[in-house]
């Protein structure tokens, strides 16, 4: 969430960011009000408890003066102060809460360079990279490829387990160990720490609002943890508390996971096959750092994931999200978008954000600058999710024989340069 400070200092800052980010302005005046609210609350339990503190030195006075008459005085006097304290904690906790619970609805500030918009319609387009292939033959959709050359089964896993879920076999499953595997030496090249966190944690960790939280993550029954969406969570989760030392920063990592999301809600999951899914595998790159570094740690992030589509030799277009796409914690964000030659659009694979103190603050993520603490900045982006990118080496690389053919950079991790139909 943001500072308080700012928002008593800049209330007008934060307005104007309100209007950007398409929410209730009056939502400022309300978190205002109750914070003034809190701390006159506060101002009197503090005075009650010094109150009750000169009362008590007043008494020791009284009775070394064997004053007996002013003693007792003092002490009735005393005996009512514990309920009017604990009363107006009361007040002050029931407005604490409020205030925190209006501060946690305020969007993060948003980069100036965002465009403004309504909805993803208004998305800004940076740039294509790479000529999408020209067929001379009747394409085929991923599934059609995985059936036929027995790459995975949809109809088990649905009666198995449900809709969003499937079996990999045979090269395929072979093919997303490989994508896996050369994501991991691409970010190590890149001098990033390699991490395999847990998951699942605990729910206070999910940052999100309630709804996201409630339509994206599996709630484990009975117990206070949750299956993770994203490593994101839990590599945040890694420094909770922790202060770093100003020379440790930029900490940068990157984390393989599973990821488990329900995905309900506009999207749903009733399209069969591995575009949208509720358990995938994906290499997640996070970075810890300075406020100064991380604009340019968010163009290194996007540099890396360009990259990585390069190396798989996969048409792509950068996207800038516009304001009123943008999620709440988010400062600034692009997609990157591989191009599908079956349903002629470009779809995600990969989501850069900077969060910038948004997410740190929540769980006292900070670095001693000199003489004082700071909150870290932290940003975000997918290396790969290899669902995604399946789908994509298996409807860009088809052939007219039905064979499929495989990215260069994959060989040494396959053994074979194209999946081919069984004899």
């Amino acid at each position: 969430m943001l500072d308080i400070n700012l928002i008593r200092e800049n209330p007008e800052l934060i307005k104007d960011n309100q209007i950007r980010s398409h929410k209730k302005v009056s939502v400022i005046s309300d978190l205002l009000e109750a914070d003034d609210k809190w701390k006159k609350l506060k101002q009197e339990s503090d005075n009650l408890r010094s109150k009750r503190n000169k009362i008590s030195e007043l008494i020791n006075q009284a009775k070394k003066a064997k004053n007996e008459a002013q003693a007792k005085k003092l002490i009735l006097e005393a005996k009512s102060i514990p309920d009017k304290i604990k009363k107006a904690e009361e007040k002050t906790d029931n407005l604490l809460e409020k205030r925190n619970s209006l501060l946690k609805s305020i969007p993060n500030i948003i980069s100036k360079q965002t465009p403004n918009g309504e909805s993803d319609k208004d998305n800004k387009e940076i740039k294509k990279v790479g000529k999408p292939k020209k067929f001379d033959f009747k394409i085929k959709n991923h599934v059609e490829i995985c059936e036929e050359l027995k790459l995975a089964d949809f109809d088990t896993s649905a009666q198995v387990t449900g809709n969003g879920f499937y079996y990999l076999k045979n090269e395929l499953a072979l093919l997303n160990q490989a994508l896996i595997r050369f994501a991991i030496d691409y970010m190590k090249k890149r001098k990033y720490e390699y991490i395999e966190p847990p998951l699942m944690l605990r729910k206070k960790i999910f940052a999100e609002d309630e709804a996201t939280f409630s339509n994206s993550i599996y709630e484990i029954k009975d117990e206070e943890t949750a299956l993770i969406g994203t490593a994101e969570h839990a590599l945040l989760a890694m420094h909770a508390n922790e202060i770093f030392n100003e020379k440790d920063l930029p900490k940068k990592y990157f984390a393989y996971s599973m990821c488990f999301r329900k995905e309900i809600g506009a999207h749903g999951i009733n399209e069969k096959g591995l575009w949208r899914t509720h358990q995938f595998n994906k290499v997640e790159q996070f970075v810890f750092c300075k406020p100064e570094e991380s604009e340019k740690i968010y163009e290194e992030l996007l540099k890396n994931s360009e990259g990585i589509l390069k190396e798989l030799e996969l048409p792509y277009r950068v996207i800038e999200i516009c304001t009123g796409d943008l999620a709440p914690w988010k400062y600034r964000s692009h997609d990157l978008e591989v191009w599908r030659p079956t349903t002629k659009s470009y779809g995600e694979v990969m989501s850069l954000s900077n969060i910038t103190d948004y997410q740190a603050r929540d769980l006292n993520i900070r670095f001693r600058r000199k003489d004082h603490n700071e909150i870290v900045h932290t940003l975000n982006n997918t290396a790969l999710a290899t669902s995604r990118i399946l789908v994509a080496i298996l409807e860009n690389g088809q052939e007219k024989n039905g064979s499929i053919k495989i990215p260069k950079v994959l060989h040494k991790y396959t053994g074979f340069k194209k999946i081919e139909k069984k004899k």
